[in-house]
């Protein structure tokens, strides 16, 4: 009688932890997307983000960034994360601006030291997304400010700061198919030795197929690239990135 009296109990507490669970589950709106990237500057960078929706207006966002995956690695094993909010402005409009921090030795020591020579607190990242996701168009616009957090430059090297911004805007065919336009630039706006410089200035079309049941995407964006001065720019006459990712 005790052990089925203790049987009992447990099969209680587990239906009892069940059904809290599931309450909990249907009570908090939680989304996780998982992304990954590939383009000839950057490499592989994979990403996440993920919110925790408090109304219908707003919701708590946090996101992930491993840019050691591409030529990150050679920045300190270079890393991004940070957080912020995600405002529903409307039906399909979202504003999410955030805060990030790198971890690396890109901004704070001019990538002086290598793959060895990364630091937390490297740099900080004011940032802000703007998503338009509605039945016949799709856009989105970033801008990032990268700043180094301190200076822990060599003798006779430099801090070093980067703008980078992109907007995108396409025509949805079906759930399943969209095209548009893809714009990018990539500049460094401080170096106390090399000066300012335009790595990179993007344009061209990109296709993006989607699996609407499993909320993912695969996207292709190629074109040229308009900077045509200084050695990095020589070596670079078009572009091309691959993106794909899912949410769940």
């Amino acid at each position: 009688m005790d052990l089925l009296r203790k049987i009992t109990k447990i099969i209680a507490i587990i239906v009892a932890f069940t059904n809290l669970t599931t309450v909990q589950a249907q009570t908090d709106d939680v989304t996780a997307s998982f992304g990954l990237t590939s383009d000839q500057f950057f490499g592989f960078a994979p990403n996440f983000t993920l919110e925790y929706k408090l109304s219908d207006k707003i919701g708590l966002s946090t996101y992930g960034i491993f840019w050691g995956a591409g030529t990150g690695a050679a920045w300190g094993n270079w890393t991004e994360f940070g957080g912020g909010v995600n405002l529903y402005l409307s039906e399909g409009i979202t504003l999410n601006p955030n805060l990030g921090f790198t971890f690396g030795n890109l901004l704070s020591k001019g990538a002086a030291d290598g793959q060895l020579g990364g630091i937390a607190g490297d740099g900080i990242v004011p940032n802000v997304f703007f998503n338009v996701d509605i039945p016949k168009f799709e856009s989105e616009i970033y801008a990032g400010y990268y700043a180094p957090l301190t200076d822990k430059a060599p003798v006779g090297g430099s801090t070093l700061a980067y703008l980078h911004y992109w907007a995108n805007a396409g025509y949805k065919v079906s759930p399943a198919f969209s095209f548009g336009a893809h714009f990018e630039h990539l500049r460094r706006t401080k170096d106390d030795i090399g000066g300012k410089l335009d790595y990179y200035q993007w344009l061209g079309p990109y296709v993006q197929f989607n699996v609407p049941k499993f909320a993912s995407f695969v996207r292709l964006s190629a074109g040229a690239d308009f900077v045509k001065t200084g050695d990095i720019a020589e070596n670079s006459e078009s572009f091309y990135k691959l993106s794909t990712g899912f949410s769940f």
